[in-house]
This record gives structure tokens, C-alpha cells and sequence, in this order.
């Protein structure tokens, strides 16, 4: 018997050959699949699976992250469903699992969770090398961030407006902003599933005020919700937030895992070196 690669959900999956026909849920799963050179056996992708956009235009779209299309799933015959705990309906893989022989659940919440997804991935789908590497790229900018001294800074990163929604410390985000000392605000962990970890706030509750009140710098992500120069302005303008550094911030580069990861930890590095 081959060895076996574990999951997320601590499931075993033997390695597969050529003939693997892999549906992806997760827009970032989707980009390294690409970059692990398995763009043939990528047959199913979400509307928000967009990178590499020069290929994934090519592969069938099967609905959403969350709103998935069951029938176009079946349609396209998988033998691989990819699926992320906080991305996807526990009820609809349920659905998909009914149907799809082989389905493997990823849960990165650190930068350094994608060494793991990297080799799982590599594992089951025969991409050993092209794993390695990438494992290799992320560790050696992970290893360069660790020999710079970054300013602390006490940040708070926000992905929706009505209510104002921001990211808890166990998030994925929370994580890649430490690789460059930046903390994000209010210091709160959702636990591993909760919608508290991505907690709402007003700017003007009292309840809120001490640790807003800490706020050094208030990052405006483009996804996802896609906040523009405008939302910028406008809490610029606005007197509570005076003294505090206002920016938009490509989320994309922070919360997409993956191979992604390289990259995105480089752009944070330019962003704080430039603070």
C-alpha cells in the first residue's frame, strides 16, 4: 500500500496518478494546484477562484464558495473535491462527499500551515518536488522576516462595513500581519469555527472604545468586502479617528494561503518597512 497523506480533518488519502480529477472549493487551493503543475486534472472551480487567471478561465465554474452547485459538481465527475473548514458549508460537502470518492479538507491558520498544505497536497497528487519547492521559497521569506525588526503596531483590519466586521488573533490574517509585528485589535481569539472570529464593532460604542482607542493603524481590505479610496477618505475625515494611519490593504496578499503566501508575506514586508 502507498503512503498516506493526512488531512485537516485527519482523513488518509493515498497517493493518486494522472487520471486524478480534482474540483476545487477554495479560490486560493485553486492557485497552488496551478503552481503544483496539476492544471490538467483541475476540472471544477468556484466563480471566486480567479488566479492564474490566464488558465482558470479554462476550467468550468461550479457555483460559489457557499453556494454551491451540486449538479454541476456531479456533472464534471471528480475523484478529488478540495474543501477549507472556514470557506465551504459543512451541510453542502456533506452533500458532495455522498458522490465524490475522495475529498480533502485544508485548515491553514499560519503562514507556516502552508509548509503542510504544500507537502499534503504534493503527496496525494505526485508533486513531491514542485512541493518541496515551493516549502522551500516560503521558508526562506519567512526566515528573511525574521531577521528584520519591524515597528510594533497595533492594527485593525477590517473585511465588511454595515456592521464594521474585523478579524480575532486565531485567524489566518491575524497571523500573516504578526510575521511583520503588526497586531491586530480587539485581542480576541474566536475559536477554531466561531463567528467570533470575525468579530463586528461600532466605531462608536462605548463598549469598544478602550481598545480602539489603541489603534495605531486601520488597514481597509479589498476583499471581502471591497473597500475603495472613498471609505478611506471617509474615516480619515472622520474626528475619531484622528492620529491613526488610514490605508487600503490588497486582502488578497494577506489572507489568500497557499502559494500565495510567498508573495504575500513579501508585500507586507514593503508595506511595514515603509511605515
Amino acid at each position: 500500500m502507498s503512503a498516506c497523506a493526512v488531512d485537516a480533518a485527519g482523513v488518509a488519502h493515498e497517493k493518486t496518478g494522472a487520471g486524478a480529477r480534482i474540483v476545487s472549493l477554495v479560490p486560493s487551493i485553486t492557485e497552488l494546484l496551478f503552481a503544483l503543475g496539476l492544471e490538467r486534472q483541475v476540472v471544477g472551480r468556484t466563480g471566486f477562484c480567479v488566479h492564474p487567471r490566464d488558465k482558470v478561465r479554462n476550467v468550468p465554474k461550479v457555483g460559489g464558495t457557499k453556494a454551491v452547485k451540486v449538479d454541476a459538481v456531479r456533472a464534471l465527475r471528480p475523484t478529488h473535491l478540495i474543501v477549507n473548514i472556514d470557506e465551504n458549508e459543512r451541510d453542502t460537502v456533506e452533500q458532495l462527499r455522498a458522490f465524490v470518492p475522495h475529498v480533502v479538507v485544508t485548515h491553514p491558520l499560519t503562514p507556516h500551515d502552508n509548509l503542510s498544505l504544500y507537502a499534503l497536497l504534493g503527496a496525494i497528487f505526485d508533486r513531491e518536488h514542485e512541493a518541496q519547492r515551493l516549502a522551500d521559497a516560503l521558508q526562506a521569506r519567512l526566515h528573511e522576516a525574521a531577521g528584520h525588526a519591524f515597528a510594533a503596531q497595533n492594527v485593525l483590519y477590517l473585511i465588511w462595513r454595515e456592521p464594521w466586521m474585523t478579524v480575532a488573533r486565531d485567524t489566518y490574517i491575524s497571523a500573516m500581519l504578526r510575521v511583520v509585528n503588526w497586531q491586530t485589535l480587539p485581542d480576541v481569539q474566536g475559536g477554531a469555527t466561531g463567528a467570533g472570529r470575525y468579530p463586528s464593532f461600532e466605531f462608536d460604542d462605548a463598549e469598544h472604545a478602550p481598545w480602539l482607542a489603541g489603534v495605531d493603524r486601520i488597514l481597509l481590505s479589498s476583499e471581502p468586502y471591497r473597500f475603495t479610496q472613498a471609505h478611506c477618505d471617509a474615516l480619515k475625515s472622520d474626528p475619531r479617528m484622528a492620529g491613526k494611519r488610514i490605508e487600503l490593504i490588497d486582502g488578497e496578499m494577506v489572507s489568500w494561503y497557499g502559494v500565495r503566501a510567498i508573495d504575500g508575506i513579501a508585500y507586507l514586508m514593503q508595506r511595514a518597512s515603509a511605515a
